[in-house]
């Protein structure tokens, strides 16, 4: 904490330097794009196949993980589309609606995470997508950053977006 001068002349100014931790423990300068304690920064800063492949290797990069992964991300569109179509077409009031709804937009957001896991289970698919990767980083953004799954329809926007882009 210090103080300046204020830039109309007169008394000075406090000036207070942030303290704590960024938001939801993200540090700058991990990543490239991701601010701190900026969430429109850290959703810019997601990759979406960068997400299903640090995930599908997990910390060790084990062969069975790649298939319990991939059950994982099919099973969210199947069940949970499933699930919220199930509550739409039952009625039953406003909660059951946005509940319906809340639940089909996160199967969604499993489709391109699915699309990108069969992708990866491909022999050497894995291992070239995480070539010159910094896997503890990486796991330690995204075990964070996984959490925007649950906002409907994010990660369909942001693949489609990335889908467009050529690859770095």
């Amino acid at each position: 904490m210090g103080t300046k001068p204020h830039p109309q002349g007169g008394c000075p100014v406090e000036v207070r330097q942030p303290t704590g931790p960024p938001a939801l423990g993200i540090a700058a300068g991990r990543r490239a794009g991701a601010a701190r304690g900026n969430m429109p920064g850290m959703v810019r800063g997601l990759d979406v196949r960068r997400l299903a492949a640090i995930d599908v290797w997990g910390s060790a990069g084990a062969r069975w993980r790649r298939w319990v992964i991939l059950a994982e991300f099919l099973l969210g569109v199947v069940g949970g589309g499933t699930l919220g179509l199930g509550l739409l077409s039952s009625g039953g009031g406003a909660g059951r609606t946005a509940v319906g709804l809340w639940l089909t937009g996160v199967a969604a957001n499993y489709v391109p995470l699915s699309v990108h896991a069969l992708t990866l289970v491909r022999p050497g698919a894995l291992d070239a997508e995480i070539e010159g990767v910094d896997v503890p980083a990486e796991l330690r953004h995204y075990t964070t950053a996984q959490l925007w799954v649950a906002v409907p329809l994010l990660l369909v926007a942001l693949a489609a977006n990335q889908w467009r882009r050529p690859r770095r």
